[in-house]
């Protein structure tokens, strides 16, 4: 059988396709019948994915060519998701290398080529989009070429298949001469170029859990790839992460993967890539072995998280009105619960009892977590994103990322400005003549934060960014603050659109009228810089005092509505996002204008005596 097996990934940047190739290939193996409906992006099954068009999760799923099964994992293309894709990667023996025709070798791309090239995958190139009208397959080729050379592929690695393909329309050929009439090229390059699963089918079970899932009926579900050995239904074994830490279970479930769904077998072996249940208490990391004679297998190696932000129980006036799930001890329990299926995420206690650190690899990272316990009905107040700095022999090293921008040729100067304010280097600038400059830059992770919606104001929506982790570097100093403050709610009560019309000079607002607000809550921005408290609930005095303007139209400025990855860039230091099934308000975390007084005055005496002593 697993001469005939085949397990490959599919690795690319973001929006180079995967998930699209991945649908022509399922509809051209004959997973689906002629008549059964099937819906875009099939593989992208969560609400979030389908939402924002990424791949969040990686997935599982099989597809038959001829006398050959071919194992897909299709994995997420944003930087933030990385590690979905460095606990997969050894899950398979090849990899389908996706990059767009246009737009070549990405930031992502570099990461996934150096993982892939670690585990040493078997690479097939396939340059995808070769009907876009600025496409440019030969180009991309041979900068592809010299990326695996400038990351040190050998000789085997580097004389790569290549295949041309459109996954939109679901044709593919091995020349961009080829009549392409469907996606075969690709089928017959995976099974020629990647190897069958090595291992001995006698030897003692070796599993290595890359992945946890869950079933409302069955409980947990531990995924991963049999190394060595066979494994029946029902079988006993051990488990654990180390041979001292090792527990005893038996599976109840074991499950393969065809097409989109999961089949029940009775036996599996080398080479299969498998869904078992019944160890509720199994762990991502762990290694599924033989009872009698156990033999582990190294721990997973993913990269440490870069990010970090506070959540906390909420204390605003409106806790517990909105939302479900409202304590420490739920939010507790299902933090733990994700740290436990996703590799990237690293969960702390907080100072108190009723906050918690989390730690991620991006600001989508968390803001995709976050999303999604709000759907769930939490509610919850989250800190501003803060990175994860270092000492290395006394030295202080933060986060660096390697930043690619791909501008208008008439927005490169106000970007270079942007760039110089938030400490970042310029590497590298093509493009030049094009209409479109690509610009790659070394910034510290803190320069990122909140750059995304910069970007696009500063070219009007035409700029591309994408970025990756460049390791430690040194400390590039302190970054300029936000150059305005904030208008804070003075009372509590429905905004008015007397007061709103009043205090428009005042600034931007992020509230309408009839909207609830709290005291401490930060109602919009101040078009100076500094804090400024305002009443935005004061009504119309009501007398008998006619006025020449009574009966004019009130015209209110529109309110600048923000989404939670807006408000998590924005907000300061001393200020908290409170996120609610219904509702992303932003406050500052002492509610009290007296508190926040105090505070104050403390850090201003405190900075005296500091520049006393020095």
């Amino acid at each position: 059988m697993s001469q005939h097996l085949r397990n490959i990934a599919i690795i690319a940047h973001i929006d180079h396709g995967k998930t699209t190739l991945v649908d022509a290939l399922l509809r051209q193996s004959g997973v689906f019948r002629l008549n059964q409906e099937m819906t875009e992006r099939v593989m992208d099954s969560n609400d979030l994915e389908r939402e924002r068009g990424i791949t969040i999760l990686s997935k599982n799923t099989s597809i038959q060519f001829g006398e050959h099964t071919i194992n897909i994992v299709d994995t997420p293309g944003h930087a933030d998701f990385s590690g979905e894709v460095e606990r997969i990667l050894d899950m398979v023996d090849g990899a389908l290398l996706l990059v767009d025709a246009a737009e070549g070798p990405m930031a992502q791309t570099r990461f996934v080529v150096q993982k892939a090239l670690h585990y040493g995958l078997v690479p097939i190139l396939v340059i995808n989009k070769i009907d876009r009208p600025d496409a440019r397959a030969e180009q991309v080729v041979d900068e592809v070429l010299e990326l695996f050379i400038e990351l040190g592929a050998n000789d085997q690695q580097i004389d790569f298949p290549i295949v041309y393909a459109s996954a939109r329309s679901g044709v593919a050929g091995h020349k961009l001469t080829d009549d392409m009439k469907n996606m075969q090229p690709v089928f017959e390059t995976v099974v020629k170029h990647v190897p069958a699963p090595k291992g001995d089918p006698d030897a003692p079970l070796q599993i290595m859990v890359t992945s946890l899932d869950y079933d409302d009926y069955i409980g947990r579900l531990a995924i991963g790839r049999i190394k060595q050995g066979t494994l029946r239904s029902a079988g006993q074994i051990a488990f654990g992460s180390s041979l001292e830490t090792l527990k005893s279970g038996r599976i109840s479930h074991l499950f393969r993967f065809e097409g989109l769904k999961r089949t029940q077998s009775d036996l599996a072996s080398v080479g299969d890539i498998l869904c078992l249940a019944g160890i509720p208490q199994i762990s991502l990391g762990d290694t599924i072995t033989d009872k009698d004679n156990p033999m582990m297998l190294p721990g997973l190696t993913i990269d440490e998280p870069t990010l970090a932000m506070t959540f906390q129980v909420s204390d605003s006036p409106n806790a517990g009105k909105e939302g479900k799930y409202v304590t420490s001890r739920q939010l507790g329990d299902r933090l733990r619960k994700e740290g436990e299926r996703n590799a990237s995420m690293r969960l702390t206690p907080g100072d108190t009892t009723d906050t918690f650190e989390v730690c991620g690899r991006g600001e989508l990272h968390l803001s995709i977590l976050l999303e999604t316990m709000r759907r769930e009905g939490y509610e919850l107040a989250v800190s501003s994103p803060r990175v994860l700095m270092r000492r290395v022999d006394g030295e202080l090293q933060e986060p660096m990322e390697q930043l690619t921008l791909d501008v208008p040729e008439d927005s490169v100067g106000s970007v270079m400005e942007r760039m110089g304010e938030r400490r970042a280097e310029m590497q590298n600038m093509t493009g030049s003549g094009t209409g479109r400059i690509r610009l790659e830059f070394l910034i510290p992770m803190r320069g990122l934060i909140g750059f995304r919606s910069e970007l696009l104001t500063q070219t009007r929506g035409y700029g591309i960014m994408s970025h990756l982790s460049a390791g430690y570097g040194p400390y590039k100093g302190e970054l300029a603050p936000r150059n305005r403050g904030v208008l804070i709610a003075s009372e509590a009560g429905p905004v008015t659109a007397y007061a709103l019309l009043n205090l428009q000079d005042r600034g931007v607002f992020f509230v309408e009228p009839g909207e609830e607000v709290y005291m401490g809550q930060i109602i919009g921005e101040n078009c100076r810089p500094g804090d400024l408290e305002v009443n935005a609930c004061k009504k119309k005095a009501v007398n008998n005092i006619r006025t020449s303007n009574a009966e004019e139209t009130v015209k209110l400025n529109v309110p600048r509505k923000m989404s939670m990855e807006q408000a998590l860039e924005y907000i300061a230091d001393d200020e908290l996002v409170e996120i609610t099934p219904t509702k992303v308000r932003m406050r500052k975390a002492l509610l009290s204008p007296h508190d926040r007084n105090r505070v104050r005055k403390q850090k201003d005496k405190e900075s005296e005596t500091a520049a006393a002593k020095s």
